[in-house]
């Protein structure tokens, strides 16, 4: 899932108003631990860790330790792109995950402020105003999104065998969430439960903005302002992060647990144990 992206100098000061909501929505309540039991991860034990989900581990190269992050029980309609299990996924779901991004709630959402914002100060000025002049806006976003989806999420992770679904922390707290979502942003899991630099994460953006280059405004195709969008993007993508990983523990916050969006914690293999997977 796909909230993530790339609205041109809309973030710069958008951004301080999704962090503040994020601070207000941060909860302070602990997950209550269902099980005391303890469990052995690549031949390490976590002392009074949950009950993790079963899976298959056979993949995994010793040598690694974990962490206990969670992935959602069922998937999100809002945020497709959070893990609902830690198996690897195909070309193939990958390819439909960035199909899903692309019609997401979350991106329908993004594109409409964006477009909203942007028709105020009205950029690009060629787009000109009223409804035409916001439709532009909104198609240009959506099509932004969708592509950096697609070179991010499908050619890039497929070709380099990286994961790239968002994997929530089973109990976040505010600055551990602030760091988890800063660090997703560079470095990301291989399909085989390695961390690896998130090339898919980098190269979804610049090639977005390197094609949107062919139908945007002229004076939306200089080198400054196709930088100005990569960086844009990448911001949006950390918001977009500190969301997801809160986003189970606000429908358990609200008493929704038979939404099935609660994460089941699970033990992912990492390379640093601090890092979060």
């Amino acid at each position: 899932m796909i909230f993530r992206k790339h609205r041109t100098a809309f973030f710069p000061k958008a951004s301080f108003g999704i962090l503040a909501a994020m601070i207000l929505l941060a909860p302070v309540r602990s997950f209550a631990q269902e099980a005391t039991s303890s469990v052995t991860v690549a031949g390490r034990e976590l002392p009074d860790a949950p009950l993790p989900k079963p899976q298959d581990n056979s993949g995994q190269s010793k040598g690694t330790t974990g962490e206990i992050v969670g992935f959602l029980t069922n998937r999100s309609f809002f945020f497709p792109d959070i893990a609902t299990s830690a198996a690897p996924l195909t070309a193939g779901q990958k390819f439909k995950l960035f199909l899903n991004e692309s019609v997401s709630p979350a991106s329908f959402v993004s594109s409409a402020i964006s477009a909203g914002f942007n028709q105020w100060r009205d950029v690009p000025h060629d787009y000109g105003q009223g409804a035409q002049g916001y439709g532009k806006r909104f198609g240009e976003s959506m099509a932004r999104g969708a592509t950096q989806s697609f070179f991010g999420t499908f050619i890039t992770s497929s070709l380099l065998h990286e994961d790239p679904r968002f994997f929530p922390q089973y109990h976040p707290t505010l600055w551990g969430s602030v760091k988890y979502s800063a660090r997703r942003i560079v470095v990301t899991r291989t399909d085989s439960g390695r961390s690896t630099f998130n090339a898919a994460g980098f190269v979804g953006p610049i090639g977005a903005e390197a094609l949107a280059n062919v139908y945007l405004p002229r004076s939306e195709q200089t080198g400054a302002k196709t930088a100005e969008r990569i960086g844009s993007d990448l911001a949006w993508k950390f918001a977009a992060n500190m969301f997801k990983n809160y986003w189970p523990t606000l429908f358990k916050d609200l008493g929704l647990r038979r939404l099935g969006v609660i994460p089941t914690p699970t033990a992912v293999p990492v390379t640093d144990p601090k890092s979060g997977y």
